[in-house]
C-alpha cells in the first residue's frame, strides 16, 4: 500500500538490480512492470533523449513528422512478422488496446460493414484500464467499480489446463470451440476482432497449445474479423522472440505494444498494422484518415529513446539471451517446483513465468480464502523481503507469484532470483504446510 511504512523507496537501478533509498540492494524480479528489458542504468538512453531534446523536444505527427518518429516506426515494423509494417504511436498499452478497438471499428466501417463493432476477448485477460481497453479485459473485479462499459465485448474461455486430445488438433480445444458457437449464435459479420495476448498474464503466463493460434488465424479469416494480438508484455523479447507472434508462428492483423519498446526509460506505446488494412482504410472514399491521435502520440523524445532501445536490444542480441538461457530457467524451475508441495504448478516461456501455490500437491489440497489471504499479504511480501527480491504476487484467479526478470539478465543472475524464490517457497511450504496440520488437528 502507498501508505506503508515499509514501502520501498526505490532510487537509483543498475542491470537487473535496484536500490532503495536506505541503500539495500533488491533483485528486479518483474523487470520494474514487464518494462525493463534492457535492464536498469543504461546510459546510452538517456543520452539519446538528451541529445533529442536538445535538437527538438516536441513536434506532433498530425499532419507532418519528424525524424525521431520515422526511425522508432521503422526499426518497430521491421521486427515484426508478416506484413505488419504501419506503426501509430500512443502513450501506453491501455491507449494501444483503445486504437485497435477504434481502427477495427473504422476499418469495417470504411469498408462497407458498420454493422461490425464487436469485440472477442478471453475470461481472465487484462488488456488495459482506459474505458474502451477496460471492457475487452476480462476480468470482472477491475470492472465492477465502472458500471456499464463499451457494450458487445464477448469474453469466452481461456487456454488454462487445456492440451490438445489424443489423435486431435486444436481445433478440438473447448476454448476454440466456445469461440466458434459465440460466433455461430452472434453472427460472423457482426464482429470486429478478437483480441489475445500470445501468452496471457493474468491467471498465470498462460501458454497456448500447439495449434492454438493457427486456429485463432482460421476463424479470424473464414469471418473477416480482425486478430489482434496483444503485446504489451509480450513484445521485444520477452518470450526470446521480437514478438511473441514470431515464437508461435502467426502473422496477426494488428499487434498491440508498449512497455519493452523503450525498456521503461520513456512511456511509449502503439499499435503495428497489416499494411493492407491501413491502405484500405486509408484509400476509402468513406474514411480518407484514422480518426484518432493523441498530442503525445510519437513524441520525439520517446522514439529517440525506443530507437536507442530496440537497437541496443539488437546489437546485443538480447532475444537470443532469453532464447539460450529459457532452458536454463525452466530446470531452475523444475527443481523448486519438485521441492515444495505448496507449488501446484510453474507456467511460462522465455523470461515471463507465474507459479500457481495450493495447500499440498501431494493431497491435492487447495488453499483456503484465509490461507491464500495470508500467503499474499504477509508470507510472500515477508518472505521476499528478507532475500532481496521485488516482484508481483498475484490473486487474479489464483494464488501465484509472477517472475518477469530484465532480459539481460545472465546466468548469475538466474542462480541468484531461483535461490531467493526457493527461500519465499520455502516459506510458504512452511506456512501452508503448519496450517493444514493445524486443521488436520
Amino acid at each position: 500500500m502507498w501508505n506503508d511504512e515499509d514501502l520501498p523507496i526505490i532510487v537509483e537501478g543498475k542491470g537487473s538490480y535496484l536500490i532503495d533509498e536506505r541503500g539495500d540492494q533488491h533483485l528486479d524480479g518483474l523487470a520494474g512492470l514487464f518494462c525493463a528489458n534492457i535492464g536498469h542504468g543504461r546510459q546510452d538512453i538517456p543520452k539519446a533523449a538528451y541529445e533529442q531534446m536538445s535538437k527538438l523536444a516536441y513536434w506532433t505527427n498530425w499532419g507532418s513528422a519528424h525524424p525521431a518518429a520515422v526511425d522508432a516506426a521503422t526499426l518497430i515494423a521491421g521486427h515484426a512478422p508478416g506484413d505488419l509494417d504501419t506503426v501509430f504511436f500512443v502513450n501506453s498499452g491501455s491507449e494501444a488496446v483503445e486504437s485497435a478497438v477504434k481502427f477495427a471499428r473504422q476499418y469495417h466501417r470504411s469498408q462497407g460493414q458498420p454493422q461490425r463493432t464487436k469485440i472477442i476477448a478471453r475470461d481472465m485477460a487484462y488488456h488495459g484500464t482506459t474505458l474502451g481497453a477496460l471492457a475487452v479485459t476480462g476480468i470482472p473485479a477491475y470492472k465492477e467499480p465502472f458500471g456499464d462499459l463499451m457494450p458487445g465485448v464477448f469474453h469466452v474461455p481461456n487456454t488454462l489446463g487445456e492440451a490438445v486430445p489424443a489423435g486431435g488438433t486444436a481445433a478440438d480445444l473447448p476454448s476454440i470451440q466456445a469461440i466458434r458457437e459465440l460466433i455461430e449464435r452472434e453472427g460472423g459479420d457482426t464482429f470486429a476482432a478478437l483480441f489475445a495476448e500470445p501468452v496471457q498474464n493474468s491467471r498465470g503466463a498462460l501458454v497456448p497449445p500447439e495449434g492454438y493460434w493457427q486456429e485463432l488465424r482460421k476463424i479470424c479469416d473464414e469471418h473477416g474479423i480482425l486478430l489482434v494480438a496483444d503485446e504489451v508484455i509480450t513484445g521485444f523479447g520477452r518470450l526470446g522472440e521480437w514478438f511473441g507472434s514470431i515464437k508461435f508462428d502467426v502473422v496477426p492483423d494488428l499487434i498491440t505494444f508498449a512497455k519493452g519498446s523503450t525498456s521503461g526509460y520513456l512511456p511509449l506505446g502503439g499499435v503495428i498494422i497489416r499494411k493492407p488494412l491501413a491502405e484500405a482504410l486509408l484509400d476509402s472514399p468513406d474514411a480518407g484518415a484514422f480518426t484518432h491521435g493523441a498530442t503525445w502520440g510519437g513524441h520525439p523524445v520517446a522514439t529517440a529513446v525506443a530507437t536507442a532501445n530496440l537497437t541496443a536490444l539488437a546489437d546485443e542480441n538480447v532475444p537470443g539471451n532469453v532464447r539460450s538461457l529459457e532452458p536454463y530457467f525452466q530446470n531452475g524451475l523444475d527443481r523448486i517446483t519438485d521441492s515444495y508441495r505448496c507449488i501446484k504448478e510453474y507456467r511460462g516461456a522465455g523470461f515471463f513465468y507465474a507459479i500457481e501455490m495450493m495447500a499440498d500437491r501431494d493431497t491435492g489440497t487447495e488453499l483456503s480464502p484465509e490461507a491464500s489471504k495470508a500467503v499474499l499479504t504477509e508470507v510472500l511480501p515477508q518472505a521476499m523481503k528478507e532475500v532481496g527480491l521485488i516482484t508481483r504476487p498475484d490473486n487474479r484467479g489464483a494464488t501465484m507469484l509472477v517472475l518477469s526478470p530484465p532480459l539481460v539478465a545472465d546466468q548469475a543472475v538466474l542462480d541468484d532470483l531461483l535461490d531467493k524464490v526457493d527461500h519465499v517457497m520455502g516459506a510458504v511450504d512452511e506456512r501452508v504446510g503448519v496450517s493444514a496440520l493445524s486443521a488436520a488437528v
